[in-house]
């Protein structure tokens, strides 16, 4: 054989390898967040900024309606959360919500036309629970959501149904006297790793405590088990994908347990966990005498929240587009109310007892903790060459309370 189309063939070969080895190559950026040589960085790829751009806009929002004129209660029949608008604010916020859920279907999805204040279908009732829920958000939970503040898009992003959400795990096994809980297939919910694949329920509508750090170097006072911790790793993994960032973006990874070396994004993240169990406790689960059976988990559960139902993958919802600003409606008038565990505050009837939270003992955990020291200053304004602002989209801190326990 002739050497030389040896050589070349080889090297035709090499070559086909190596542009496939780059086709497949994407440039990864590097953000300093905290002070050097304490490795608090964030890994960012442009090739992920490309994919989060497409269903992380904010569609252009209408043009303001007038605020005079008669209210929406006084104009129509069977208005019962957006009463207080005037006619025009009402129709504003109508004409958005259908681009926001139902695009292709329009106001058909909820309203059994032409008796527009019909309550038949399904889907109005539902939408009236949702806009009380936003309004919810949007007064009461500012710790979480800041003025930013949240519309029905940051959920449903053009889809009748939100893109992330999760049911609980069924008991089933997979055949080998394994439970699947305990150790099952990458899934969703679970990061797309092989850990507990429940234990959303756990922290997200249960209380269950999440700080599974010692406070020593031995285990001593640390009763927490290893399938404890497994849970805690497997919920910390969904946070991280579903906000797009690293562990590091709320914890100093040098003492994981410490607030006072902690980023003030990990109080907002403490106020966002609370505002998810408030929400799945006392609005998604009432919803199980709405939802048709098709609408329902493989357990018969409800549809729930969690973080990437309204972050999809950015650290901000919709990079921090004002949404409040555009859509001041959908701030509830008289102010915040009382939230669980807050002095005056009056849950919605409990749901069926095989979903209703477990009562457990309140300890130092479930006080709000105070922010670390703002590091949020050194924060880069975004990554060279990425197609969406890094440094804007960063949360701040919830309002400093006393010294508490784990997120």
């Amino acid at each position: 054989m002739n050497p030389f189309k040896v050589f070349v063939t080889l090297a035709c070969a090499g070559l086909v390898v190596i542009v496939g080895l780059l086709a497949g190559y994407h440039r990864t950026e590097v953000v300093q967040r905290g002070y050097r040589g304490t490795a608090l960085n964030q890994l960012y790829r442009e090739s992920y900024f490309v994919k989060e751009d497409l269903i992380n806009k904010f569609p252009k929002p209408l043009g303001q309606a007038k605020t005079d004129g008669p209210k929406a209660s006084e104009t129509y029949e069977n208005v019962h959360v957006l009463g207080d608008l005037s006619k025009g604010q009402f129709a504003r916020t109508m004409l958005s919500i259908k681009s926001w859920v139902a695009p292709d279907v329009g106001c058909n999805f909820c309203h059994a036309a032409p008796i527009y204040n019909s309550d038949e279908k399904y889907q109005k009732r539902v939408a009236r629970k949702m806009l009380e829920m936003t309004r919810h958000i949007n007064t009461d939970w500012t710790a979480h959501v800041g003025k930013t503040g949240v519309t029905c898009y940051t959920c449903h992003r053009g889809q009748a149904v939100p893109p992330k959400v999760w049911f609980q795990a069924t008991e089933n096994d997979d055949g080998l006297m394994q439970k699947r809980p305990l150790q099952r297939p990458p899934t969703p919910a679970a990061a797309y790793s092989s850990l507990p694949a429940d234990s959303l329920t756990e922290y997200l509508l249960h209380d269950d405590s999440i700080r599974v750090n010692g406070t020593t170097a031995l285990q001593t006072g640390n009763r927490n088990s290893v399938q404890h911790a497994r849970q805690t790793y497997t919920l910390m993994m969904v946070m991280s994908e579903s906000l797009g960032v690293n562990c590091d973006f709320c914890h100093n990874t040098r003492a994981l347990a410490s607030w006072e070396l902690s980023t003030p994004q990990r109080v907002t993240a403490w106020y966002g966990i609370r505002m998810v169990r408030d929400l799945n406790n006392n609005v998604m689960l009432p919803l199980k005498t709405e939802l048709p059976e098709n609408r329902l988990g493989p357990g018969g559960d409800v549809p729930k929240i969690y973080c990437a139902t309204c972050h999809n993958g950015s650290n901000k919802p919709l990079y921090g587009a004002p949404m409040l600003q555009y859509y001041p409606e959908l701030v509830r008038p008289g102010g915040p109310r009382p939230l669980p565990g807050q002095e005056g505050y009056e849950a919605t009837p409990a749901p069926a007892p095989a979903e209703t939270a477990p009562v457990t003992t309140k300890t130092a955990e479930d006080k709000a903790p105070a922010p670390g020291p703002d590091t949020a200053a050194l924060i880069k304004a975004s990554v060279p060459g990425a197609g969406a602002p890094i440094g804007a989209a960063v949360g701040g801190a919830g309002p400093a309370a006393a010294p508490g326990g784990g997120r």
